[in-house]
């Protein structure tokens, strides 16, 4: 669990609403503070102004997919330290590959990545975020 006395940001970025849900209610359960968003410019505006520690990110979205997200949040000098990680259905060879050049720092498969197992990804990731 999460210590209560620093509350550790979350941006969950999904277009499936029961998805984005089901993973934020065991993140929000393990001591995390979750925002979502489920759509890329909702995304990009959210990283922003949340400040989240880390991000989840999908990418299929509506309107950009995640790697112009992922782009996006690289580029902008306020968004360009979060980690991000990629959290998708698709597990082809070459969109591993890309996520991770575009500076992902790991890929998880959803099949795969139950809410527990999300919850230790992100503390996985952020101790190097130095929260605060």
């Amino acid at each position: 669990m999460v210590d209560a006395s620093r509350e550790i940001r979350l941006l969950l970025i999904d277009d499936d609403v029961d998805v984005a849900e089901m993973y934020a209610l065991q993140l929000v359960a393990e001591g995390f503070g979750v925002t979502t968003a489920h759509s890329g410019t909702e995304a990009i505006h959210l990283a922003g102004t949340v400040a989240p520690h880390l991000i989840f990110l999908d990418l299929r979205l509506p309107e950009m997919d995640g790697f112009e997200v992922l782009e996006e949040l690289n580029a902008a000098p306020v968004t360009a330290g979060i980690p991000v990680v990629i959290l998708t259905n698709f597990s082809e060879p070459e969109l591993i590959e890309r996520g991770k050049a575009l500076g992902a720092h790991d890929y998880l498969i959803k099949a795969h990545t139950p809410p527990a197992l999300l919850a230790a990804t992100a503390l996985k990731w952020l101790p190097a975020q130095g929260t605060a």
